[in-house]
């Protein structure tokens, strides 16, 4: 297909391709990148397009992992499956429990493709479980020269890696090995809390729960925080009219009016905030773990994310809610923290330590250019490490300095794509050319 546009879902990037590719294989994804080498044209690989910055973009040929949808193998004695890049995770999920399996953790947008996800450093929130490429065991990926790799801890481990989280850097992911365990239940308790009570008790609710969240409202002190434990059952499943009530219609509909409002007259916001802090009561149900991992997300927004030491945290947050409101910043979403343990992934934002992440939000339309200038710093100042798939002004110069194993990784990529089939203006800037 050529004359085709492709844009992200939240209309920040982009793309204007020579044209786009829906390879059904990883044969044919690999006759795809031999022929854009003969044209000289570069190659990259999209997903469902949930990432803000320009990390799909191309202009050559790009490359729908649609025909790639697939569960290839199940091994619930090995504890493994191998899903095909394309496959979102809302269908993974689906697979998964027929099979009477499930991923240890996940984030809370489950309509990602597996790759799209993986590369680009998609984590939830957990005490001892990581994101989603900590989960990887083995990729297949089709390389610069048209080859086809696959690796793992034992078969070019170096080359896995750096390909974990690799944004498509190291060649065009096809499939992946999950490591996956049996389906369980998680009982999830979301309450309201005072931000001051969260943080003085942080300790305490992340030792005390398999996952811990919170949502703080700027203006307000004010947050909804939400525990996840996995229990034996029964499933409790919310009631289906709760259900609608509070994540259709108040967490989608109603907050979707209430942000037209809040960007036709940002006075208000403060005080709507107040209400939306209250609108959303405690409660608590049991269901399957991907259906309270994951949220359904009507209402659009860009978003920038850092993952920062966890130990910095309630300073980091503090000098957050001063700058929102000594500079007049009016804040409709709220501030999503989230947290990780440390793990080995040469690129992953919990590489070697454990961490927080903290993710601010501005509703589509409005402009958030001010607001994300003046909290980046906040984060930069504790060596903060920005989502690979949000936004951020972070270049390689200093992405060098926060992660240990930069050198090494850009050293695999020289290896395995000298001549950068697989580079864009975004991996330029945050990689090197």
């Amino acid at each position: 297909m050529t004359n085709v546009v492709w844009r992200t879902w939240a209309r920040t990037q982009t793309a204007r391709p020579r044209r786009i590719a829906v390879p059904g294989s990883t044969r044919e994804v690999a006759e795809a990148v031999r022929a854009a080498a003969v044209e000289g044209a570069r190659v990259r690989m999209v997903g469902s397009g949930h990432s803000f910055t320009g990390v799909a973009v191309t202009d050559g040929v790009l490359l729908s992992p649609t025909g790639l949808s697939r569960l290839r193998a199940v091994d619930p004695a090995a504890g493994t499956a191998v899903v095909e890049a394309g496959m979102p995770l809302c269908d993974l999920n689906e697979a998964l429990l027929d099979h009477g399996l499930a991923l240890a953790n996940m984030g809370d947008i489950a309509v990602q493709t597996a790759a799209g996800a993986v590369q680009t450093g998609t984590h939830g929130t957990g005490r001892a479980s990581g994101g989603l490429a900590a989960q990887v065991v083995g990729l297949e990926l089709v390389l610069a020269d048209g080859s086809v790799a696959r690796c793992s801890a034992d078969s070019d481990p170096e080359l896995f890696e750096a390909a974990r989280v690799g944004l498509g850097a190291f060649g065009v992911v096809t499939a992946l090995t999950l490591a996956v365990r049996p389906a369980f239940l998680l009982h999830a308790r979301e309450e309201p809390m005072a931000l001051a009570e969260v943080l003085e008790r942080l300790p305490e609710l992340r030792a005390a729960n398999d996952h811990f969240e919170f949502y703080w409202f700027p203006h307000t002190g004010r947050t909804i925080t939400k525990r996840n434990n996995r229990v034996h059952g029964p499933a409790e499943p919310l009631a289906p009219l709760r259900a609608w009530l509070d994540d259709e219609f108040l967490s989608n509909t109603v907050f979707e009016l209430v942000n037209r409002v809040g960007r036709r007259a940002p006075a208000v916001i403060p005080a709507i905030n107040q209400v939306s802090a209250r609108a959303l009561t405690a409660r608590a149900y049991t269901d399957a773990s991907f259906r309270v991992f994951s949220t359904v997300r009507r209402v659009r927004f860009v978003e920038m994310e850092y993952a920062v030491p966890a130990e910095h945290l309630p300073e980091v947050l503090g000098e957050v809610r001063r700058i929102v409101d000594a500079r007049g910043h009016r804040v409709s979403f709220p501030v999503e923290v989230r947290f990780a343990p440390a793990d080995d992934v040469w690129l992953s934002t919990a590489y070697g330590r454990d961490t927080a992440y903290v993710a601010v939000h501005v509703y589509q339309g409005m402009d958030h250019r001010a607001y994300f200038a003046d909290v980046e710093p906040v984060f930069t100042a504790v060596g903060g490490r920005p989502h690979w798939g949000k936004l951020h002004t972070r270049d390689s110069a200093y992405l060098a300095g926060v992660y240990p194993r930069f050198a090494e990784a850009l050293a695999v990529r020289d290896r395995v794509d000298p001549e950068r089939r697989f580079a864009n203006a975004y991996l330029d800037t945050v990689l090197g050319p």
